[in-house]
């Protein structure tokens, strides 16, 4: 016996799959498919399939702690993230809010998108706990299509990519196992004077490999094309695919730097609490109805309905730190203390609001 065990042969695990495409061609029902599926359904497609899902999310925070509760629950063999890019949008809008920036440019050339990328890392994490536990990730993006030139070669060509932007793309690209392009097969004619012209048909397909006009990859010798249907696939899905779920944790996972040259940030260390998990039968919604809760923003109730945060709790933590009285009703405060403090810095107010500590800020 030597000093490190040698194995062999293939291991069962849990995959990352990425399925983009245009508009309409499918992506979401083709996602139901997969074994025992929970979306989390960022733009509200999935309200015409019969499927589970989770509460849509109204903030950035909201997103990573629904996707941390699967790790820790287990309540399904498929999470599914339905868009992406729609994903994005929040990841985009929290950091603005948090910067106190109108728009990502804001930040100077380029700074944006690296700042923009390390928070969407965050997610990135959070679904690789999922995969640890052994459920299948499924991400779905809508495509744009781009003119691309070869700095070697004459001319330009149309080229699909996801809808994403230039620093998040490659990381979506490079998390996946695999990766599907679906689209409407199109096929070529000519015409009586030999002039070929493309015609669109019905047919939906997916590809399954890198050419020039479009980004795919797979780990197990898929055809190239295949029909867009998830029998195709399904082999690569069975149940000893997630045998190890009941007995793999999640493993611990310290969230990306926000900004490495600034000491300090309101937002470190946001992740240094687990999600708390609560029965959504248990949840007391009738507190949430009242008339103090009127006018305050559905992000922020959302974040404080599982935590079981009253209105005064929040008022109480504000005042100590002397930014408005306790009397103030939380609906009044500013939105922009609402967005970027209340929801942007949520897991720290939170911490604070448990510990009757001041805010930190």
């Amino acid at each position: 016996m030597g000093k490190y065990d040698i194995t062999s042969g293939k291991i069962p695990h849990a995959r990352k799959v990425l399925v983009y495409g245009p508009e309409g061609v499918g992506k979401s029902t083709f996602a139901s498919k997969f074994p025992d599926p929970l979306f989390i359904d960022t733009e509200g497609s999935t309200r015409n399939l019969n499927v589970r899902r989770m509460p849509n999310p109204t903030s950035w925070l909201m997103l990573l702690d629904e996707v941390a509760t699967v790790a820790q629950e287990k309540s399904c063999k498929t999470l599914i993230i339905d868009t992406l890019d729609w994903a994005e949008r929040m990841c985009s809008w929290d950091l603005c809010q948090s910067k106190g920036w109108q728009g990502i440019e804001d930040a100077g050339y380029g700074k944006g998108y690296t700042y923009l990328a390390e928070r969407f890392g965050q997610l990135l994490n959070r679904l690789e706990d999922v995969i640890q536990v052994g459920i299948n990730v499924v991400v779905t993006a809508h495509a744009k299509i781009t003119k691309f030139e070869q700095p070697d070669e004459m001319g330009t060509y149309d080229r699909w990519e996801l809808k994403l932007e230039k620093k998040t793309a490659p990381m979506a690209k490079e998390w996946a196992d695999m990766i599907l392009f679906a689209n409407y097969q199109t096929i070529v004619i000519k015409n009586k004077d030999g002039k070929s012209k493309g015609q669109g048909g019905q047919k939906r397909v997916m590809y399954t490999t890198h050419t020039a006009t479009w980004d795919a990859k797979n780990r197990d010798n898929l055809p190239d094309k295949l029909d867009f249907d998830f029998n195709q696939i399904a082999h690569l899905f069975s149940d000893s695919v997630i045998s190890k779920r009941e007995t793999t944790q999640p493993v611990e996972k310290d969230p990306l730097p926000y900004e490495e040259t600034k000491p300090i940030d309101i937002r470190d260390g946001m992740d240094q609490e687990p999600p708390q998990i609560v029965d959504p039968e248990d949840l007391p919604k009738e507190i949430y109805q009242g008339p103090e809760y009127q006018g305050i923003p559905q992000a922020l109730i959302d974040l404080m309905r599982p935590k079981m945060v009253k209105e005064d709790m929040v008022r109480k933590a504000v005042a100590a730190r002397g930014y408005f009285p306790e009397d103030m009703p939380v609906k009044d405060y500013p939105i922009d203390f609402i967005n970027g403090v209340l929801i942007g810095a949520w897991d720290q107010v939170y911490q604070m609001i448990k510990d009757q500590q001041p805010l930190p800020f």
